[in-house]
C-alpha cells in the first residue's frame, strides 16, 4: 500500500487508486489531491500522480444535501454530451455513484491547463486590453451553448419542456425556505413580483446555469476560453436566463453586490449594456425580457449566498476559499435587484 500525504476531506484516497485501475488509467500511485476552485457547491480536486499527471474529481459538498442539488452524475452526462460539440468541455473518463469507491457519487474529468479569472489578483495582473478580449469572448461562447442542437447531443429530454421561468421561481423559493438563516421578507415579496411578471418564453435551449469568469479557462496566449466548467446547474430553459446570470455577476465600479470578487469594475472590461448588446447582436433576442432575466438573476445569487451560508454552519469544511457570503453582501444583491426591478416596472 502506497503513503498518501495530506489525504482529501470526503475522498478515500485508496478507494480512488482502485478506481482509476478499474477504468484503465495508467495513474503512477501514490496520488497527490489538491482543492482547486473557489466553488462552494460540488468540491473539485485536482489529482496528480508520482509522473505529474493530472485529472479532476468532483464530488458532493459535505453535510447536508438538498434534494436534486450538487448531481455529480448528471453534470458529467452533460459535459460527455457536449464532447464534440462547438462548447469546450473537458473530457469525462468515468462516473461512480455510491459504491465500494465513494460513500457518494464522484466524476473524473480530464484536467484542462490555461488561464483562469478566479481572484482579484489575476484579474488586475491582466492588461485592459487582456481584461477586454477575455471579457468579449463570453457573450459568443454563451450563444454557442444555446445554438446546441439538442436531438443531436441527446440532450431533449435532459429536464422538462414547460415554462423555464416559473420552474426556476418554484425550485429556488423552495431552496430558499430550506436553507435560508433568516428571514428575508423583501427577498420574499420579490418572489410574487417576479411570478407576476414572467415575460413570454420564445426558445428552448440548453441553459448552462451558472455562467461567469469563475467557471471558464481560457488560453493563455490567445485569451480565447478552451474550457466551460461547472455544469451543475445545467438544463433546459430559456436561454436569456444566462445572460441574466452573466449581468448578476458583472457589477460595475462603485456596486457591491460582488463581494470581494468584482473583476468587472476593473478598467478594460466593458459595462454590463456592452455584454448585453455584443450577446443580443449574436442571437437577435428580446432585450426587454433580458431586464427581468438580470432581476431573477439576482433574486437567485440571493438564495445561493444563503445557501452558501447554511452549508457552511453544517459544515464548516465546505467553504473553498472564496469566504462565506456576508448578511452584508446578500442584503446588497437583494437591494440591487430591488433597483433593477424598479428601473424596469417589476
Amino acid at each position: 500500500m502506497s503513503l498518501h500525504p495530506a489525504p482529501p476531506v470526503g475522498i478515500d484516497v485508496v478507494a480512488v487508486e482502485r478506481w482509476l485501475a478499474e477504468l484503465g488509467i495508467p495513474a503512477v500511485a501514490p496520488l497527490r489531491f489538491e482543492r482547486i476552485g473557489l466553488g462552494q457547491s460540488n468540491l473539485t480536486y485536482r489529482v496528480t500522480d508520482a509522473s505529474g499527471a493530472a485529472w479532476v474529481l468532483r464530488r458532493p459538498p459535505l453535510g447536508r444535501i438538498l434534494a436534486s442539488a450538487h448531481d455529480v452524475a448528471r453534470e458529467a452526462r452533460i459535459m460527455a454530451a457536449l464532447a464534440d460539440t462547438g462548447v469546450r468541455v473537458p473530457r469525462i473518463f468515468g462516473v461512480t455513484a455510491e459504491s465500494e469507491y465513494s460513500q457518494v457519487p464522484l466524476a473524473l474529468m480530464e484536467f484542462i491547463d490555461g488561464m483562469t479569472v478566479d481572484t482579484m489578483n489575476s484579474a488586475r495582473a491582466l492588461t485592459p486590453r487582456q481584461r477586454h478580449a477575455i471579457a468579449s469572448t463570453l457573450p459568443g461562447a454563451l450563444a454557442a451553448v444555446h445554438a446546441i442542437d439538442l436531438d443531436e447531443t441527446g440532450l431533449r429530454n435532459l429536464a422538462g419542456h414547460k415554462p423555464y421561468a416559473p420552474r426556476q421561481l418554484a425550485r429556488w423559493a423552495k431552496q430558499l425556505e430550506q436553507s435560508k438563516t433568516r428571514e428575508l421578507p423583501e427577498l420574499d415579496d420579490l418572489t410574487g413580483r417576479l411570478a407576476a411578471a414572467v415575460p413570454e418564453q420564445r426558445d428552448l435551449t440548453l441553459v448552462h446555469g451558472d455562467f461567469h469568469l469563475r467557471n471558464l479557462i481560457f488560453s493563455r496566449d490567445t485569451e480565447e476560453i478552451v474550457a466551460v466548467l461547472d455544469w451543475e446547474l445545467s438544463t433546459l430553459g430559456d436561454p436569456l436566463a444566462d445572460m441574466g446570470t452573466l449581468l448578476t455577476y458583472w457589477p460595475e465600479p462603485g456596486e457591491t453586490t460582488g463581494g470581494d470578487f468584482a473583476p468587472s469594475t476593473l478598467e478594460g472590461f466593458p459595462d454590463r449594456a456592452e455584454m448585453a448588446k455584443l450577446y443580443l447582436a449574436e442571437t437577435g433576442r428580446d432585450p426587454d425580457a433580458l431586464a427581468y432575466w438580470h432581476v431573477l438573476g439576482l433574486w437567485k445569487l440571493a438564495i445561493i449566498g444563503e445557501g452558501v451560508r447554511r452549508r457552511a454552519l453544517d459544515d464548516p469544511r465546505n467553504d473553498g476559499g472564496a469566504g462565506i457570503p456576508t448578511v452584508a453582501r446578500i442584503d446588497a444583491v437583494v437591494e440591487k435587484a430591488l433597483e433593477v426591478a424598479a428601473s424596469v416596472g417589476l
